[in-house]
């Protein structure tokens, strides 16, 4: 299993950008690992006999010994593409992802749930996905957490530095809020954006704290 990828920084990131924090656990595959949709490698019959009829040890299924390195790649670029495509996806949500064998991982917060069932769905449709564990969270309705997510991007966003980054269809800073705390997620071009990115969400009346999980990628604007 790779670290978790979180969807902002691919919004920029030509490649894949890992965020998370998660140690690989997923072992290397064998050698004579056949990729999702190839035909099972046939066992040595010298080695691989049956202890009372001699007949050659079936294959280990398929799905029992993971996708090759190659195959679990292909998942992680698709999966990325299907989120990022997302019609409803906007700087107010934030999806992250990771890929464990077959099984895909939905994470991060969304202000509708109509949005977290489209993340799944697309997902599940990709060839070589067996499984979606959808663990994105829908965020309470309230009126006063949106006008502060309104708020503050309009002070982030304002600021001369900043402006740029509200350029893109969906800005590369995604502001995250759930009764008054935000959070601030996705990547920008420098430690000074980042810095001030915080101190402006800060200025908002009525947010109560912000966390700054902003990822410094150069060039992200």
């Amino acid at each position: 299993m790779r670290n978790t990828i979180f969807l902002t920084s691919l919004l920029l990131a030509g490649s894949l950008f890992a965020m998370g924090q998660a140690e690989s656990s997923r072992k290397e595959p064998p050698q004579n690992q056949t990729p999702p949709g190839a035909g099972a490698t046939s066992p040595d019959p010298t080695k691989a006999q049956s202890s009372g009829a001699g007949a050659g040890t079936p294959a280990t299924p398929q799905s029992d010994r993971g996708p090759s390195q190659k195959a679990e790649d292909r998942l992680y670029k698709e999966v990325r593409h299907e989120l990022v495509m997302l019609p409803n996806l906007s700087l107010w949500d934030n999806l992250a992802y990771k890929v464990d064998g077959y099984k895909v991982t939905l994470l991060g917060q969304v202000r509708n749930a109509s949005l977290k069932s489209e993340a799944e769905n697309a997902v599940k449709h990709i060839e070589g996905v067996e499984q979606v564990d959808n663990q994105i969270q829908v965020l309470p309705p309230s009126p006063a957490d949106d006008r502060i997510r309104v708020a503050v991007a309009r002070s982030i966003f304002d600021a001369p530095g900043l402006f740029p980054y509200a350029m893109q269809s969906v800005p590369p800073i995604h502001i995250v809020v759930q009764g008054g705390h935000v959070t601030l997620e996705g990547v920008v071009n420098n430690e000074g954006d980042k810095n001030m990115a915080e101190i402006r969400a800060k200025q908002v009346p009525g947010v109560f704290s912000v966390t700054n999980n902003l990822q410094v990628v150069p060039n992200s604007k």
